[in-house]
């Protein structure tokens, strides 16, 4: 009796650890962007360089992800897990001591890789280690919670350590949750990885993918910063553009590819990964414009939006929770549904908020009821990206959903600025102009999309699995009643 008790415990240990991982990763590109106007001051930045300390990081990460779940697949999940914690780690201390321009945005590359290996493992594990089901989605749940949070998180904590500490703390913070993890990963993780009859990595499908998606951050960054006219970031959209298509020759051709295509015909993988393009958009797109009204509208300090965004950090965990549990009643397309509709209202909110703007009565509400929508969001688009996944490819799926999360919030990014750029600008003296109320509208519709989208969710009564392997875990309760 007492066996399965100490094995049920430790599932949950598990899930502590690689959670507390993936909330670091996520915390990280908040913090970091509440510290960048101390930062350039500090290190003498020229003005058009500064955000190369946000999309150094991007770039790397967005573009390693697919190849990381795959390399944990290959190699071992923990294997790749404790490597990128330890990259992360090393990289947050070279970015704390950085001495110059170069040398940060350098470090800042080298996190965005050990983000991008330790992300993909770390989900995957927690899809190997929880059956599929109601134990499954209350662990994504958690993990859902926490990667929600972790951004509105991430703008409390920086401001006061930017404000009280400096600015290389945000870095430093990172070390002790580092070495913690690479420290407790080896005993209280056992290693898996896929069962293949090879160990073989795909290079060319790696190379192609990689370089495609490291080159599709960057212009779509590019295309945000200097407008969609721009010849560099067209070329490079382009360049993008040809390497993916080279990407899927290469996966259809290879015996043993980087990404099987046969995952695609997981009609839930499919439009999870078609509705975690709106989600990633509209979670990274309206923290960016929130952060920006608030200091610059309001005049909000750092601490002050840190305090401001506990109201939209609290819902999103309480939600999460709700969202997975609702999940496993009613499947994912409902939960999806209301939670994208929600921040679609929200945003509407946003759109129409004033100059003089107070916060309780005026932008509390759509902080609650965006906390909300995201929240029931996360979780059940997460747990469709999973659900019917072999192990064999959960390092890669765990990976597709991460990469469609981050180039989601690229698009996001890009597009808020682009509208708030061409009505005016989001600021102009302090006050607002017509900027932000468009984007907040953009934002509005890019939920709306993804609640389309949603709607193909719908699974037939038993969808079969897309590889000739057994089905080892039971069928989620509302695959049963679809």
């Amino acid at each position: 009796m007492t066996t399965p008790i100490i094995a049920d415990r430790r599932r949950w240990l598990v899930l502590a650890v690689t959670v507390v991982a993936q909330f670091m990763v996520i915390l990280d590109v908040a913090v970091v962007n509440v510290a960048l106007p101390a930062i350039g001051s500090d290190l003498h930045f020229a003005p058009a360089d500064l955000q190369w300390v946000v999309t150094a990081y991007s770039i790397l990460f967005g573009g390693a992800l697919l190849l990381g779940g795959r390399l944990a697949d290959l190699f071992g999940r923990r294997r790749l897990f404790v490597a990128g914690v330890a990259l992360f780690g090393v990289a947050s201390l070279l970015s704390g001591v950085a001495w110059s321009e170069g040398s940060l945005i350098a470090f800042r590359a080298l996190q965005g890789l050990g983000g991008a290996l330790l992300a993909p493992a770390a989900l995957s594990i927690l899809v190997t280690t929880f059956t599929e089901g109601r134990e499954r989605n209350l662990a994504l749940g958690i993990w859902g919670a926490a990667s929600g949070s972790g951004g509105a998180v991430g703008v409390l904590l920086g401001g006061v350590l930017t404000s009280y500490a400096g600015w290389s703390w945000i870095f430093f913070v990172n070390l002790p949750i580092a070495a913690a993890v690479v420290a407790a990963a080896p005993w209280l993780l056992r290693e898996t990885r896929a069962e293949l009859g090879h160990r073989h990595l795909d290079v060319a499908g790696a190379g192609t993918i990689t370089a495609a998606l490291m080159l599709l951050v960057y212009g779509i960054t590019r295309a945000a910063e200097q407008g969609w006219s721009d010849v560099l970031a067209l070329g490079t959209l382009a360049v993008a553009g040809a390497l993916a298509l080279a990407f899927l020759a290469i996966e259809h051709r290879s015996a043993a590819p980087l990404l099987p295509l046969r995952i695609f015909r997981l009609r839930s993988l499919s439009a999870a990964n078609g509705t975690m393009l709106a989600v990633g958009a509209l979670a990274f797109g309206q923290f960016f414009l929130l952060t920006l009204y608030l200091q610059e509208v309001l005049g909000y300090s750092a601490i002050e939006t840190g305090l401001a965004f506990v109201g939209i950090a609290v819902p999103i965990a309480v939600a999460s929770n709700l969202g997975q549990a609702l999940t496993t009643r009613f499947g994912p397309r409902p939960v999806l549904v209301a939670g994208l509709g929600a921040s679609a209202v929200a945003a509407l909110l946003f759109a129409r908020l004033p100059a003089g703007a107070h916060y309780v009565p005026d932008v509390l509400p759509g902080f609650l009821l965006g906390g909300l929508g995201l929240g029931l969001s996360f979780v059940p688009v997460t747990i469709a990206a999973l659900t019917g996944v072999a192990p064999a490819d959960a390092g890669v799926a765990s990976g597709l959903i991460n990469t469609t999360r981050q180039v989601g919030g690229s698009l996001g990014l890009a597009a808020v600025t682009t509208v708030a750029a061409a009505a005016g600008g989001p600021h102009a003296g302090g006050a607002p102009v017509a900027g932000f109320g468009p984007a907040f509208d953009v934002l509005a519709g890019v939920a709306l999309a993804g609640a389309l989208a949603a709607g193909l969710l719908a699974a037939p009564r038993r969808q079969p699995r897309v590889d000739d392997e057994p089905a080892l875990d039971a069928e989620p309760a509302w695959k049963e009643a679809a």
